[in-house]
Order: C-alpha cells, then sequence, then structure tokens
C-alpha cells in the first residue's frame, strides 16, 4: 500500500504532462496550418517532430472513431477527455488508499 500512493501520484503528473504535450502539439498545428511558423526552421521542426512522435500513436486510434469534421481535427480534444477520466479515476483511487489506511 505504501507504494501504490507515490506511484499512482507520478502516473497522475505523467498524465498531466501528457495532457499538456497534446495540447502544445494542437497549438503547433495550427501554427503551421496558418504559417505562423515555419516548419523549414530546424528548431520548429524538431519540436514538431518529438511532439507528433509523442502524441501520434494515440490519436491514430481516436482518428478512425471520429468522422471528419471537414477540416477540423477534435481528435486532441477527445484524447484529453480520456486523460481526464483516467486521471480522475486515478484520483478516487488514491482517496480509496488513504481512506483504507486510517
Amino acid at each position: 500500500m505504501i507504494v501504490l500512493k507515490p506511484l499512482l501520484q507520478v502516473a497522475d503528473i505523467a498524465l498531466e504532462l501528457y495532457m499538456w504535450l497534446i495540447i502544445v502539439s494542437a497549438v503547433l498545428s495550427w501554427l503551421v496550418a496558418f504559417n505562423v511558423v515555419n516548419t523549414r526552421n530546424q528548431v520548429v521542426f524538431t519540436i514538431g517532430n518529438f511532439l507528433y512522435r509523442i502524441t501520434e500513436p494515440a490519436l491514430r486510434p481516436i482518428r478512425r472513431f471520429v468522422p471528419n469534421f471537414g477540416g477540423v481535427d477534435v481528435t486532441p480534444v477527445v484524447l484529453i477527455l480520456v486523460v481526464l477520466f483516467i486521471r480522475m479515476l486515478l484520483a478516487e483511487i488514491y482517496v480509496s488508499l488513504a481512506s483504507a489506511s486510517y
């Protein structure tokens, strides 16, 4: 029990970080689409490539089920909702472990 609480906290922090990476990836894709930033810039390309490699494996299965809304990709929103749901589950488990230890 004593090892499970810190493990749940680390998982929660990792999920929060992943959620922010999804948001940054979506914002960067908008900036590239509207020509605010240029992917020919090595720094922008490296950041974009990293974010794509981190987020795309989780977004790809969702894209199979979410319909196309005319060029608007809502899969990051769906993935963020899934991550938030998992975080809430972890919080409930953490609370139940905390109350069971007393």
